[in-house]
């Protein structure tokens, strides 16, 4: 579905087709006599006597020409409530065979200067489909008008529009196949935000044997793909305050390598990356917004194939933190990854926190399902403000355990560390210990385990299932709330 959004200070003609009003949750139309003809008005007041007045969205068709539209909206709506309410208009309209609606923002001055900005945010985020390698595309067309005094601010336009433009590449990132999306291609794409005022630096296979980043490669060294890192740099500060640092685990497919997984589901593995894709998705909202802070996104891209120089059971390997790590499991290949990404981050950007993105274990779907992303974190200051963020923005965080009594679980016999605990239980703790273990000066850092948020079946509140495009929307709100 392609949206076209205007904004016009007119008249209000009451005559105008598929007008679209708010009105209270009990449906009070007495406010909107000036905005309708006396038959109208009288029309829809008589059918309120015997409509359903749960519903959020009530339809009444004047003729086959005309709909007056009312949207109700409760008392002390949140940012995230008005959103999802503009998720549940878009679901009502979709179908309908008029494409041209026109929405009356007078109404709305008693509730919120933003509420037609998030209101229209969450029609844009609800409307994305990806059908890019459908013969037979949707050509279907909407023109929403804003009517009225109560316009968006052209910033916060902008503002919307960017995070929608991050949230998408997200979601397209992660929608797209293996055989497309391979790191190869990955790397290349992600050379293009250069344009947007992105510095992007690509690390090959060369030049990451030559740090020492061995458990990156270690993952990837069974495809006939390469293997990258790839930063992302944002400098809105003039100053050189150290900056903000998102790393995401880029998996473009994890067939599990020699310990091979079912082949049930494996299909779905294509959104191994999806970490990255929020990490991605986040830097270039923060470009093209022209956020005031200093931003850095790491992203490790690997496929792991069981080919004929895929890493063993077995091996071990040094990272580039300089401690060695025995594989025991080579579908806990993620982990590698983010190691030595995260050990990079630190010592060459010496950020003020680290925050990592990952699909990393089935076992926090067991723990938290799709409505929480599990956060494990050593600062208490950052996990408050996560959670709090996540609340705003509805992708919300649970903040999970970390204990040195876990060690235990993940110390090896014959190297510093050891990939899996086999003892079994505590799956998705044992994979933050890990990686808590490449946090080697004490910088601020959270896990966020996003297995049950990357991507969703069923659909949620803002996306119509497929790629969710999840952590991009909270990181955005983490650096404007507390960053910028």
């Amino acid at each position: 579905m392609s949206i076209q959004i205007n904004y016009k200070s007119l008249y209000l003609n009451k005559n105008l087709n598929n007008f679209v009003l708010f009105v209270d949750e009990n449906f009070n139309i007495t406010g909107l006599k000036k905005y309708l003809s006396k038959s109208d008005y009288y029309f829809i007041d008589d059918l309120l006597k015997i409509n359903d007045k749960k519903k959020d969205v009530l339809f009444f068709d004047i003729n086959s020409k005309k709909k007056i539209i009312l949207v109700s909206y409760k008392k002390n709506i949140t940012d995230s409530e008005t959103e999802s309410l503009g998720a549940k208009f878009y679901d009502n309209i979709k179908e309908i065979k008029q494409n041209n609606f026109i929405i009356n923002s007078d109404i709305t001055k008693s509730i919120s200067k933003k509420f037609i900005g998030h209101f229209l945010h969450g029609i844009k985020l609800k409307s994305y489909i990806f059908e890019k390698y459908k013969s037979k595309k949707s050509i279907k067309k909407m023109t929403i008008t804003v009517i009225g005094k109560n316009l968006t601010p052209k910033a916060d336009q902008l503002k919307f529009k960017a995070i929608e433009d991050g949230t998408f590449f997200a979601r397209d990132l992660v929608s797209e196949p293996g055989n497309i999306l391979h790191p190869d291609e990955y790397a290349k794409r992600l050379n293009s935000l250069k344009k947007i005022g992105l510095k992007i630096n690509v690390y090959d296979e060369k030049k990451l044997k030559k740090l020492g980043m061995h458990t990156l490669l270690g993952v990837g060294q069974g495809s006939i793909r390469g293997s990258y890192l790839v930063t992302m740099e944002w400098k809105g500060l003039k100053n050189n305050s150290k900056p903000l640092a998102f790393v995401g685990k880029g998996v473009c497919f994890d067939t599990g390598g020699i310990s091979l997984k079912p082949a049930k589901f494996m299909e779905d593995m294509t959104y191994d990356m999806a970490g990255s894709a929020t990490v991605v998705g986040l830097m270039k909202s923060l470009a093209l917004r022209k956020a005031k802070v200093n931003a850095i996104g790491v992203v490790g891209l690997v496929e792991n194939m069981p080919g004929g120089n895929a890493q063993r059971p077995g091996d071990i390997v040094k990272s580039y933190s300089g401690k060695t790590v025995e594989i025991l499991n080579t579908d806990a290949e993620g982990r590698l990854v983010l190691a030595d990404a995260l050990t990079y981050t630190e010592e060459k950007y010496k950020p003020k926190f680290i925050i990592d993105l990952a699909t990393l274990t089935g076992a926090i779907i067991v723990s938290l399902g799709s409505e929480y992303a599990g956060l494990f974190s050593n600062d208490d200051k950052l996990s408050k403000q996560l959670i709090d963020v996540g609340e705003k923005t509805e992708e919300k965080v649970w903040r999970m355990p970390l204990n040195k009594n876990y060690d235990k679980l993940i110390d090896s016999k014959n190297a510093d560390m050891q990939n899996i605990n086999y003892v079994g239980g505590a799956g998705s703790t044992t994979a933050a210990q890990f990686l808590q273990r490449f946090i080697l000066n004490k910088t601020p850092w959270a896990h966020l385990d996003i297995a049950g948020m990357a991507f969703s079946k069923y659909g949620g509140a803002l996306n119509s299932g497929g790629a969710t495009g999840y952590g991009v929307r909270l990181l955005n709100k983490l650096v404007e709330d507390y960053y910028e």
